[in-house]
């Protein structure tokens, strides 16, 4: 496992300091000196195409994410709570007031969250947190009026381009990521790809339906061909499907990782010049002239489950809800109840229009996420068609730990981004379960509305 690392060349120690504690992971560094330098760094490290993780923070993040490929896991490490109340506490050994003072980067909630917990008043902190676009030279105007206002001994920042740039002129007190932040970023982070690595080599079965009868033996001649399932089993299903039975990281490739269909795949596997069209004439036999020419109402079903048995039953359940949307759709369902789609072929999905679409980026901010994760939140959230779920299976739905899920939930609550649906006792012994639904969608109808 290689994890990729992008950190300000002052940083590199503390970001060093907390790998040593990873075992069985190589680390491959981009290390940058000015904000600018970022992107070329950021390009000349995935250039290696070996990464199976990256963690950088909220600037590399915001400068280098159009850069980013789809799929690769990603944790954006900033600075917490607690490394805002341990800046509090070395202006306090240095005998400085606790206010007022001047705070970049954090989001208002953490603020207030830490100066209550510390009896400070909330008034007399100014805060301007963290937005992409933000260029130093404001952040650094933005601690000079402060200084200016009120006589303010010190100011405390989480960039290190903006204590580079106001030294000399005021003390800096660094609120940058601990060791144990970071560790604990790279923790979740290696968990994550670990078990995407895991889900990758579970056994799936794929259900392809032909539009019509009598284009079977076609269809599994095409997909015969097609280069990622070399290594599959792929064999007929019924008067009118093709099933195939492959790892369930073969799927997730063909479809970018469970974004859209394999278009490109099944008729560019047979240098078909469109892609709105799953298969065009190689569908046709030289006995069969009444195949029809492309597979435009073509049903695709993915399963993934703890038996070849059970990946199928999954796989037609899926291929029968892709059959009923009436067009050219997909559907993955796993064993443990999980359903994504429909995966269409027309257009990118929400998923990965997250950077042309500023209401999720405006939702992203109000909760504390990046706009990737929120993105990926609304994906799930239109794939549940309005299903509550548990704090576990938005976990196992994102990749992340169940804890890390339940932190998730606190947050969307808190922005309001999700609706508290009671709770369910799936086994007769235990506690229940707390049931959300997410809210997300509604929240940008709102937004687009006002």
């Amino acid at each position: 496992m290689v994890i990729g690392v992008v950190v300000h060349s002052g940083q590199r120690g503390r970001f060093a300091e907390a790998a040593r504690t990873l075992t069985g992971v190589s680390f491959s560094w981009a290390v940058y000196e000015r904000e600018e330098e970022i992107r070329d760094r950021v390009t000349d490290l995935l250039a290696g195409g070996t990464l199976t993780g990256l963690l950088l923070g909220l600037v590399p993040y915001a400068r280098a994410r159009d850069l980013l490929p789809q799929g690769l896991p990603v944790a954006i490490t900033r600075s917490a709570a607690l490394d805002l109340a341990l800046a509090w506490a070395r202006a306090r050994g240095n005998g400085w007031p606790a206010t007022p003072v001047s705070i970049d980067t954090f989001p208002d909630e953490t603020v207030a969250e830490v100066a209550a917990a510390l009896g400070l008043d909330r008034s007399a902190i100014a805060t301007l947190p963290f937005r992409p676009e933000q260029p130093i030279a404001e952040v650094v105007a933005f601690h000079r009026e402060h200084l200016d206002r009120t006589g303010s001994p010190y100011v405390i920042t989480a960039r290190t381009g903006v204590a580079a740039a106001l030294d000399g002129r005021t003390a800096v007190l660094p609120a940058l990521p601990t060791p144990g932040t970071i560790r604990a970023d790279l923790h979740e982070l290696v968990l994550r790809v670990r078990g995407r690595q895991a889900d990758g080599q579970r056994f799936a079965a794929a259900v392809f339906r032909a539009p019509e009868s009598g284009a079977r033996a076609a269809l599994r001649e095409a997909l015969s061909a097609v280069p990622e399932l070399a290594d599959a089993w792929i064999d007929e299903h019924g008067p009118r499907a093709v099933i195939a039975f492959a790892p369930a990281a073969v799927f997730e490739t063909m479809t970018r990782h469970w974004v859209s269909l394999p278009v490109d795949g099944i008729t560019g596997f047979h240098g078909a010049p469109t892609t709105g069209a799953l298969i065009d004439e190689e569908i046709s036999g030289p006995d069969d002239q009444r195949a029809p020419a492309a597979m435009g109402d073509a049903a695709i079903g993915f399963g993934i489950g703890t038996s070849a048995r059970g990946s199928v039953a999954l796989a037609e359940q899926a291929a029968d809800r892709a059959e009923r949307d009436g067009a050219t759709a997909g559907y993955l369902i796993t064993d443990d109840g999980v359903m994504i789609g429909p995966i269409g072929v027309a257009g990118p999905p929400l998923t990965y229009t997250y950077r042309g679409h500023g209401g999720l980026e405006d939702l992203a901010g109000r909760a504390g996420l990046s706009a990737a994760t929120m993105s990926r939140l609304a994906a799930l959230e239109r794939s549940l068609t309005g299903r509550p779920i548990t704090p576990g299976e938005l976990a196992r739905a994102l990749g992340i730990t169940d804890p890390s899920g339940r932190r998730l939930i606190r947050k969307l609550s808190d922005a309001g981004l999700v609706a508290d649906e009671g709770s369910a006792q799936p086994h007769h012994k235990g506690r229940p379960t707390r049931l959300y639904r997410l809210a997300i969608h509604t929240a940008l109808t709102t937004a687009d509305n006002r």
